[in-house]
């Protein structure tokens, strides 16, 4: 069984706290802006004289006939002593900087004792036995634990924070067995995507001799004998290229028990396809093997099948189209069901008999309606579809005829997730989280559809201190766009501090969650504002579509429209107002404040995707060309050079006040992008506003970070901030500015 139906390589989605799903400088110039920024070294006269020196190379690219400066090239290698030393140099300057706000300690402190308290993770049925994790508060990993009975008391089957003294070693993926007896989990060390496979008897908590190396961006699946099971892995990387180097090539293989991985079974690989990506699911029945085909991040797939029971079976090729997302639901013997947003951009469900499986035969089981239809599950042989309607939950129970039954009722407007089973269950679990409600963990019963509460933290502050509305305006095209509004009651919403925090992007959906982070955040009088951007899936696939490759400004016009309309309706002011988003969404505040300067007091880009000339150049960078497009490309080249934020900072400019992060095991999107675009900010900023970037070390893109660390970069965001928007700021602990 597969909970978590998840895409290959899926852009994660790091945030401040929040409980969200986790999947993307050199300084280069176009020849029009050489005669801006000198190549041979020299400091431009607005720059600082603290900033540590960045050596600037002569290093031209030549793309299409266009020359293309890339001063910081050198910066791409991030273990040379040279950028050791500068890494150093920034992280002194950075903390010291920090440590002299006086109201660090204070945030840190209320950060601290806020997110002291037990959550849980949503529960799975393998074998007659329970799963679940928990974190008791501050435990810097969740522990994963073991039950007969939802009554009994749990027992500890894995606890991750007992394999390294810092908390950077993190459960990062796991498959029970159908008999229950077997665990196979995967850690990840100090946030890389690479994970590390082991299988872990249930009875008795003891590993067995089973290690699987250099897998990344998959899962596991049993088969039903559970005598072993499938995931997909790369080649070993030559040594010292572990973080850099581009994976191609991925494979599927059938891992059994108490076998060496030298022993692995190939089930599947196309050396024809190096950008192929496999994901192998057993089918609830056990007779097929479900082949999911994934090119990077496009949403279209293709999907093969195998017998499992038929040995030399072949894989037969059922979609190999490309020409939509197919996601596998279920079957019932030889029908299987998809969700798909084929001629429906919004999602719908079909049906494919294997016995006639040409279009002609497809059946519509369920229709599009006018909600975003997200995910399918087949539990007590009926569909759980979790759909979003203007970015929250909505969730309804069909038969698999297509008949409406019900819908589950949920607390509020938030976000519902979970929901998975196998077809017989009659009981399945999931969780809940506004704005203003943690998340909260619901057992449902099939037979009714009435939900009761498993689990709820108790979070010390009052949820009806904080109000949320959802309110639309137009972007700069005219297109209705929607973004929550949330602060403390009784609030006077008038040039105040304002946090805007969005992403936009691979086809992802923001929606209403808690956030430890942003609760501090709102304690300190601050407003913290989420829109919907094109390029999310909020709306389905037409709405991603209008925000990638050549509409990619779309989505920055819809982030600068929102903040234009904070402004506008005096919910802030300008000097007042800062934006911020990770990954995809650092991308996001790079461009929107190279493009708009003036338009914000602070700028907070994580981990982000920042030289989009040559992202596709890194580990996994090349699967975004789908959502991007390539500078390989000459029209897409003069696309990303328009928007991308390193190539667009321009010596001279007053720049709001920014702190980028990143990470040194940032594996996804390598550290370089933020690296060379911190540099060239400091290089290029006019005023006295601080040009500062953050490098956290042993943590990646932002999945398994620990929870000091999660703390302590949540306080150092909102000290920068609570300086530099000039805040009167009331925390426990300290005194207001």
């Amino acid at each position: 069984m597969i909970c978590h139906k998840t895409k290959f390589v899926r852009e994660s989605l790091p945030s401040l706290g929040a409980n969200r799903p986790i999947l993307p400088l050199i300084f280069s110039l176009s020849l029009n802006l050489l005669s801006h920024a000198p190549l041979n070294g020299a400091i431009p006269a607005s720059q600082p004289r603290d900033y540590p020196p960045a050596r600037r190379d002569t290093q031209v690219d030549d793309y299409h006939g266009q020359k293309i400066a890339d001063p910081y090239r050198w910066l791409e290698q991030s273990d040379t002593p040279e950028t050791r030393a500068w890494i150093d140099a920034e992280n002194r300057l950075t903390f010291d900087y920090l440590a002299q706000i006086p109201q660090r300690k204070a945030i840190q402190g209320r950060l601290t004792a806020l997110w002291n308290y037990e959550r849980y993770g949503i529960p799975f049925k393998e074998g007659g036995r329970y799963f679940f994790t928990r974190n008791n508060g501050l435990q810097n990993q969740s522990v994963l634990f073991a039950t007969k009975s939802l009554n009994d008391e749990p027992q500890i089957l894995l606890d991750p924070n007992q394999l390294s003294p810092d908390g950077t070693v993190s459960l990062t993926g796991m498959a029970v067995s159908d008999d229950g007896n077997w665990l196979a989990y995967s850690l990840s060390e100090a946030g890389s995507d690479w994970q590390t496979w082991r299988v872990r008897e249930v009875r008795t908590g003891k590993d067995t001799s089973d290690v699987l190396n250099w897998v990344k961006f998959s899962g596991a699946s049993w088969s039903k004998d559970n005598l072993g099971f499938f995931y997909s892995r790369y080649d070993e990387p030559k040594t010292g290229q572990q973080l850099q180097a581009v994976n191609e090539y991925q494979k599927l293989y059938y891992h059994r028990l108490g076998t060496a991985q030298a022993e692995d079974a190939l089930v599947y690989q196309r050396l024809d396809q190096k950008q192929w990506g496999f994901s192998g699911e057993v089918s609830d029945d056990g007779r097929y093997l479900i082949i999911t085909v994934n090119r990077g991040t496009d949403t279209r797939n293709a999907v093969f099948y195998r017998e499992i029971g038929k040995p030399g079976a072949p894989v037969v090729e059922l979609l190999k189209d490309f020409d939509a997302d197919y996601t596998f639901i279920g079957n019932d013997g030889t029908t299987f069901w998809f969700r798909t947003d084929l001629a429906a951009p919004r999602g719908r469900i079909i049906a494919i008999s294997l016995d006639h499986p040409e279009r002609a035969s497809w059946r519509e089981i369920v229709v599009q309606s006018d909600d975003t239809l997200q995910q399918v599950h087949l539990v007590n042989h009926q569909f759980i579809a979790l759909c979003l309607r203007d970015a929250h939950s909505v969730v309804k129970i069909f038969g698999t005829d297509g008949h409406w039954m019900r819908d589950v009722e949920l607390p509020g407007i938030g976000t519902a997730a979970g929901f998975c089973g196998r077809p017989q269950d009659q009981e399945t679990f999931f969780s809940y989280t506004s704005f203003n409600t943690p998340a909260t963990i619901y057992r449902l019963d099939m037979a009714d559809a009435k939900s009761s509460v498993f689990r709820q933290p108790k979070v010390d502050f009052n949820p009806q201190d904080y109000e949320t509305r959802q309110v639309f305006f137009p972007s700069k095209d005219g297109t209705r766009i929607p973004m929550f509004i949330t602060h403390k009651k009784g609030l006077i919403p008038k040039d105040k501090p304002t946090y805007l925090y969005a992403y936009g992007g691979f086809n992802i959906s923001l929606t209403p969650a808690f956030s430890v982070a942003n609760l501090v955040w709102m304690e300190m009088g601050g407003i913290y504002a989420l829109p919907i951007l094109r390029g999310g899936g909020e709306y389905g696939e037409a709405w991603h579509q209008a925000g990638m490759k050549s509409k990619k400004q779309n989505v920055f016009d819809d982030f600068i429209a929102a903040a234009e309309w904070l402004i506008a309706s005096h919910y802030t002011r300008p000097d007042r107002l800062a934006i911020g988003g990770g990954s995809n969404g650092g991308l996001l505040v790079g461009a929107c404040m190279t493009q708009r300067p003036s338009l914000y007091g602070a700028a907070l880009p994580a981990v982000g995707v920042m030289d989009m000339l040559r992202f596709h150049k890194f580990t996994i960078g090349w699967a975004w060309v789908s959502e991007y497009g390539s500078s390989d490309q000459p029209d897409e080249f003069k696309t990303l050079l328009a928007y991308s934020p390193l190539h667009n900072i321009r010596p001279g400019t007053a720049y709001p006040a920014t702190l980028v992060t990143t990470a040194d095991h940032d594996d996804r999107v390598v550290p370089a992008h933020s690296f060379k675009f911190a540099a060239a900010l400091q290089a290029a900023q006019q005023g006295p506003k601080p040009a500062l970037i953050r490098i956290e070390t042993r943590a990646g893109h932002g999945a398994g970070k620990p929870t000091s660390k999660l703390i302590e970069e949540a306080a150092d965001k909102w000290a920068f901030l609570l300086k530099e928007l000039n805040m009167e700021a009331s925390i426990p602990g300290a005194k207001g500015r």
